[in-house]
């Protein structure tokens, strides 16, 4: 008598879920094969240390593809499908520097060395560089104010993180804005140069690169991100009002658009193979490390679900497709293509999960579902992730890939946030700050969320 109160106390009867002992001991195999494999740490180490930066039309591009295929095709999918697309090719073209000149209190001329990279899609200075005064503002509100001083200068955008934000994605998505835009606001004024404060809250003195956007309507002037100990450097001597000239040497350029590819490993179903879940992250990474957390664990993790799966000789209700979307990071292009081919193709896509924010420990996930009947199945699942510390369930934004089937009710994994901006974007994403324990859990709250809806649809 007391298993069975025990049992109705921890597996609450919910309609969503008919076996709900029955599915928390499923749960509990995936949990048990996937913490026990090696096989999601030899592939995120291959991914990174044998292939590495992987930015769209690059050599490593190509690789990373045919690694993808035949993981998939090793971890048990039915069939391989090279998605292709047309990227963009932009690259760095050489070692990005910049050195600032100013005058100390003995009105000795002082050089100081900045550490900066590119941001992507950034036209470069060309090798005579840009040797202009460096202004700093501090917002945009800051460039309206000051926009007749604009003129011939390299802007300094210093705007840091909202510290106060738990959600650290918070305060990045409030401040992405000075990356995407900030070269084209400055460019309106006549700026000729934008040095961007990267988009983190770590210390030390990585900067952290990522996309740009540039409009018609302007100039394309050159953009890098700088470190954060260098900006503390720049506030010390804009404190106290001592002028500050820059030299700034970038190369960026963009190349023809070349083909890359969405590679996709699929999962036949037996009952509704017409009906598709899809469930992935981006190949593609930015090139100053190893694209580790993004979203090397994003790949590994859809990977060991479809792994899991075959391993647990589990036979979906609907078709899986397992989809490493090409070029996340500076276009968009595999997501818009894997969405324009479902929809020229009429497919059914029944529901889409993403994983990329990083590999650290799970939380919960982001559903972005239209119906509250949907959501309250979803909740209804919560006690059966609470284990393996995703019962977390919030709706929002599911992510930039899978964002583009939009009558698709879509997931996004939600790892703990504190540390992802420590290594987004910079030299700092690499193996060895992955910790393979918690990219493992993240697999596994995937690979039930996945088995959920696969048996019990949405």
């Amino acid at each position: 008598m007391k298993k069975i109160l025990i049992a109705l106390f921890v597996f609450p009867l919910f309609a969503a879920s008919q076996n709900p002992i029955e599915d928390s001991l499923f749960i509990h195999k995936i949990a048990v094969n996937i913490l026990s494999s090696d096989a999601a740490y030899n592939n995120l180490h291959y991914l990174t240390k044998n292939i590495g930066d992987r930015l769209s039309g690059s050599p490593q591009t190509y690789l990373a593809e045919q690694w993808g295929a035949q993981t998939m095709e090793d971890a048990g999918a039915d069939n391989v499908i090279m998605q292709e697309c047309m990227v963009p090719h932009w690259v760095r073209g050489g070692t990005d520097n910049a050195t600032i000149i100013y005058k100390d209190k003995n009105s000795n001329q002082q050089k100081y060395a900045l550490h900066i990279l590119a941001l992507g899609n950034s036209v470069g200075t060309g090798i005579s560089g840009l040797h202009q005064p460096l202004m700093r503002v501090n917002n945009f509100d800051d460039l309206e104010a000051k926009k007749a001083e604009v003129r011939g200068k390299i802007i300094f955008y210093n705007c840091p993180f909202d510290d106060t934000l738990i959600n650290t994605f918070a305060a990045y998505g409030k401040n992405v804005i000075y990356r995407t835009s900030g070269a084209d606001r400055a460019a309106k004024y006549g700026a000729v140069g934008v040095i961007v404060r990267s988009m983190s809250n770590s210390p030390g003195n990585y900067p952290h690169t990522g996309s740009l956007h540039y409009n018609d309507s302007t100039k394309q002037i050159p953009a890098a991100a700088l470190g954060l100990d260098d900006v503390k450097k720049l506030d010390t001597l804009f404190d106290e009002n001592i002028p500050v000239a820059c030299s700034m040497f970038t190369y960026g350029r963009m190349l023809p658009d070349t083909i890359a590819h969405n590679v996709i490993g699929e999962l036949k179903g037996t009952e509704h193979p017409e009906q598709i879940i899809t469930v992935g992250g981006h190949l593609d990474s930015w090139d100053p490390a190893e694209g580790a957390n993004d979203d090397g664990t994003g790949i590994v993790q859809s990977i060991e679900v479809l792994r899991v799966l075959k391993a647990l000789n589990y036979q979906p209700k609907h078709t899986i497709q397992f989809v490493l979307f090409a070029n996340e990071e500076n276009g968009t292009r595999g997501a818009k293509m894997y969405a324009d081919e479902a929809k020229r193709n009429n497919e059914q896509h029944i529901f889409a999960l993403e994983s990329d924010a990083g590999g650290f420990t799970p939380r919960g996930f982001y559903f972005d579902v239209s119906d509250n009947t949907s959501m309250k199945k979803i909740n209804s699942w919560k006690s059966l992730f609470t284990p393996y510390y995703g019962d977390r369930f919030q709706t929002g934004e599911a992510g930039a890939d899978v964002g583009y089937l939009t009558q698709t009710p879509q997931a996004g994994l939600a790892p703990d946030s504190q540390r992802y901006f420590f290594i987004h974007h910079a030299a700092t994403d690499i193996f060895e700050n992955v910790d393979i324990r918690e990219m493992k859990l993240g697999a596994i709250n995937m690979a039930a969320l996945i088995y959920l809806v696969d048996k019990y649809g949405l």
